[in-house]
């Protein structure tokens, strides 16, 4: 009775890999893998560092994209043949060793075939992600301390470099702000479902009187731009403020008015950064925020006219889109997907890729209702 079962799940599982393939493209995949190599292998590679870090970072990407398949594909090749030695010798064992290892197998899936989904025109690239405490006080500067470090383990779990460029530290606990980048391929087209106000429920640790306190925080994602992305900015409309960078509670971190404050007067736009130990870097490292926000700022009135033009066809995404619940009950629920778990402490130590999936999955859907 086991081999049949199994039969249907690894035919499904390779009807999958076989829509994967058709969407990756692995021919146009490999040729370009092909061509970079043979950029990579030029002796005057380096004399442009941009584009070198361009061509090896996009070639390192491919590379693993591919691997990743072939991987996959064998590992669904080897169930295969295990579940059919085990069928013919009645091997107990194996076929335990197969129950264990098809979950495993639909989850790799599953996660490859997310992937494939992340096609939007600035959905490869890396990701500059923006915290701000919003109402609630206290709590909320302490829930979007909470939020920033869900990111940060996230892309630890995943070994990704995160690059902080500005903390704004509340007077209290937790902070008002944070700016950083998370350099990944993909980081910003698997990020971008998190944009939106989340909620905290819970019973407030800075309440004396152990009430339960509801409090808010706004998430942004823009991508991070290349040197071909076209974002002229004007230097006569951007104001410049200096100022020393300060640590939590007020502590001066630098002796030095190094930090520097980025206004574009025309959108009021800002931006900080304090990372660096010169003006000069932190200004170039706030210029590039800048424009990575200027050009999702386009994009988005883009978007917005020509769903004015279209007309609303589709439900739009909410800006409250998750709610975390610690009291009276534990759960966090995505209010768009419907994705939720009652144990909320892995998500805040950075486990949320079931959201991830889920709400790249949604966005999908609603972009071919749009479509």
């Amino acid at each position: 009775m086991a081999g049949p079962d199994f039969d249907s799940e690894i035919k499904q599982l390779q009807a999958t890999m076989h829509t994967i393939e058709q969407v990756l493209d692995l021919e146009t995949m490999k040729a370009e893998i092909a061509s970079l190599q043979e950029q990579v292998a030029a002796p005057d590679l380096w004399d442009d560092q941009a584009n070198a870090t361009r061509v090896t970072g996009k070639l390192s990407d491919l590379q693993g994209q591919l691997e990743r398949f072939e991987r996959l594909s064998n590992r669904i090749e080897d169930l295969g043949v295990l579940v059919e030695l085990a069928v013919e010798a009645d091997d107990a064992d194996s076929m335990e060793e197969a129950q264990r290892e098809l979950p495993k197998v639909k989850t790799a899936v599953e996660s490859l075939e997310v992937r494939t989904l992340l096609s939007g025109e600035y959905d490869a690239r890396e990701a500059i992600v923006t915290i701000r405490s919003g109402a609630g006080g206290v709590d909320a500067a302490d829930f979007a301390e909470m939020l920033m470090r869900m990111y940060t383990r996230w892309a630890e779990r995943n070994k990704y470099s995160v690059e902080v460029f500005d903390v704004s530290y509340a007077e209290e606990a937790g902070i008002k702000s944070a700016e950083f980048a998370i350099h990944a391929p993909y980081a910003y087209g698997t990020l971008s479902v998190e944009v939106g106000t989340h909620r905290l429920v819970r019973i407030s640790p800075f309440d004396n009187q152990g009430r339960r306190q509801t409090s808010f925080a706004a998430v942004e994602v823009v991508p991070q731009l290349e040197q071909t992305d076209e974002i002229e900015i004007d230097e006569n409309e951007v104001r410049t403020d200096v100022f020393r960078s300060g640590g939590p509670g007020g502590q001066s971190v630098n002796t030095t008015d190094s930090a520097v404050r980025l206004t574009h007067i025309p959108t009021g736009i800002v931006v900080s950064c304090q990372n660096e130990k010169s003006q000069l870097q932190n200004k170039a490292a706030a210029m590039i925020v800048l424009k990575a926000k200027l050009l999702a700022r386009k994009k988005a009135e883009e978007a917005a006219l020509k769903k004015d033009l279209k007309g609303d066809v589709a439900a739009s995404w909410g800006d409250q889109m998750r709610n975390y619940v610690l009291n009276p009950y534990q759960i966090v629920k995505d209010l768009r997907t419907g994705f939720e778990t009652g144990n909320p402490q892995p998500v805040f130590d950075g486990e949320i890729d079931g959201f991830l999936e889920a709400g790249i999955r949604w966005r999908r859907g609603a972009e071919k209702v749009e479509a």
